[in-house]
């Protein structure tokens, strides 16, 4: 899971319905991409990226999540 990008819509205060039409992308695959079960392509996870705010850290969406969960644990 990309907690990092559920934080984000909490923070501001955004549903996956509402973010997914800021992103251009459809709600089911900004759902699955939050929950890890879809990796967008740079090209997508770059739109996602500056339509949510974080532009210079965009590959973050590219991540596995093995690493993001290793890393929260060092």
């Amino acid at each position: 899971m990309r907690h990092f990008l559920k934080d984000i819509l909490r923070e501001q205060h955004l549903t996956h319905e509402v973010a997914a039409s800021r992103c251009q992308v459809s709600r089911a695959y900004l759902t699955q991409i939050i929950n890890g079960e879809r990796r967008p392509s740079p090209q997508v996870a770059k739109r996602i990226a500056v339509a949510l705010g974080f532009p210079d850290t965009w590959y973050r969406l590219l991540e596995d999540n093995n690493q993001e969960e290793c890393e929260k644990h060092a």
